[in-house]
């Protein structure tokens, strides 16, 4: 009889006890979702930074190959005008830099010093459509002028005659020629010729080496002491 007195109670302790344990599982669920969510965000974060170390061993890599003083910057932003190929690293006038300094990443030449601040400064790239570079042909030393086409994918190489010994798969490297860019930085691979009945010079593109919308390291070249003092003079006799 006491038993059966007490049924009623016991039920609905034992009722309100299912009611708190499925709570309970519910903050339990959304604390392990929580949970997983910043284990995914932590697993992200260590795969982006795997994959900045394994870019600044690339570039370390090459820059083991140079000759000239460099320093590693990060780009902090691009433009936004469509038609103009520039990009913002995080080094400036405080770093040393200056107008002129070729730009690399682990690839290949990406582009040159147009402006610096304090902290920043601006890079136009190759692909730019204002930008030339003095190339030459690895593979016989033929030079030419590699121009940007506004396209980051393709450059054109003008002014090589119809007679030249110039192949597609051929590497085009800096030339040197106005000590603007230091000689020997990979700038881009011959992808196509076609040649013109008549025409004086063949039409070439060639697709750029480094990877102009995806590197966020970058190198800034410091040229000997001598090739800047010479490039200073000559600026000032234009100048006058």
């Amino acid at each position: 009889m006491y038993w059966l007195g007490n049924a009623p109670y016991q039920f609905s302790d034992w009722v309100a006890g299912l009611f708190v344990n499925k709570e309970d599982l519910q903050q339990e669920n959304e604390d392990l979702k929580a949970r997983l969510l910043i284990l995914e965000r932590r697993a992200l974060k260590y795969a982006a930074l795997a994959s900045e170390n394994n870019e600044l061993r690339r570039l370390m890599n090459s820059s083991e190959v140079l000759d000239d003083r460099v320093i590693v910057g990060e780009v902090v932003g691009v433009s936004p005008d469509p038609f103009s190929h520039e990009i913002i690293i995080n080094k400036g006038q405080r770093d040393g830099l200056f107008n002129g300094q070729a730009v690399l990443d682990a690839h290949g030449l990406m582009g040159q010093v147009v402006q610096t601040s304090q902290i920043t400064s601006r890079i136009l790239l190759v692909s730019d459509s204002s930008h030339a570079v003095p190339v030459e042909v690895v593979r016989n030393g033929l030079r030419a002028i590699l121009l940007g086409t506004g396209d980051t994918n393709t450059l054109d190489l003008v002014h090589v005659p119809d007679t030249a010994d110039i192949r597609e798969g051929d590497l085009l490297v800096s030339s040197g020629l106005g000590e603007r860019f230091p000689r020997g930085y990979p700038v881009a691979e011959v992808s196509r010729i076609s040649k013109e009945p008549g025409e004086p010079f063949v039409s070439i593109q060639a697709a750029p080496k480094a990877e102009l919308n995806q590197s966020r390291l970058v190198l800034v070249v410091f040229p000997p002491k001598a090739q800047r003092h010479r490039k200073a003079v000559w600026e000032r006799r234009l100048l006058q």
